[in-house]
C-alpha cells in the first residue's frame, strides 16, 4: 500500500477501534438504542473511508501492471476480482 494512503488508513482505523469501544460502552450502559445505532453507522462509514484509501492505493498500484499485462487472462480475472470486491463492498 503507498504510505500516503496506510497513514490516513491507520488513522481511521485507530478511530474506529475507539469508536468500537465507546459502542460497547453504551451497549453495557443500557444506552438509548438510536444512540447506539448512530455510533455503529459512524464506525461502519469510517471501515468504508478505509476500503476506498485501499481500493485507491490498488488501483494506483497493482492495478496498473495488471491492466498492462499482456496475459489476457490475467487482465480479465483482475477486472472480475475488482468488479466482485466492489460489488460487496456497496451492498
Amino acid at each position: 500500500m503507498l504510505e500516503q494512503y496506510e497513514k490516513k488508513a491507520q488513522l481511521n482505523l485507530k478511530k474506529v477501534q475507539g469508536q468500537v469501544a465507546l459502542i460497547q460502552n453504551m451497549i453495557n450502559d443500557k444506552r438509548y438504542c438510536v444512540d447506539v445505532a448512530q455510533q455503529v453507522n459512524a464506525a461502519i462509514g469510517m471501515l468504508r473511508k478505509v476500503n476506498d484509501l485501499i481500493l485507491e492505493s490498488h488501483l494506483n498500484t497493482c492495478a496498473a501492471a495488471k491492466l498492462n499485462s499482456k496475459k489476457k487472462e490475467e487482465r480479465e480475472n483482475f477486472v472480475r476480482d475488482l468488479i466482485y470486491n466492489f460489488r460487496i463492498t456497496n451492498k
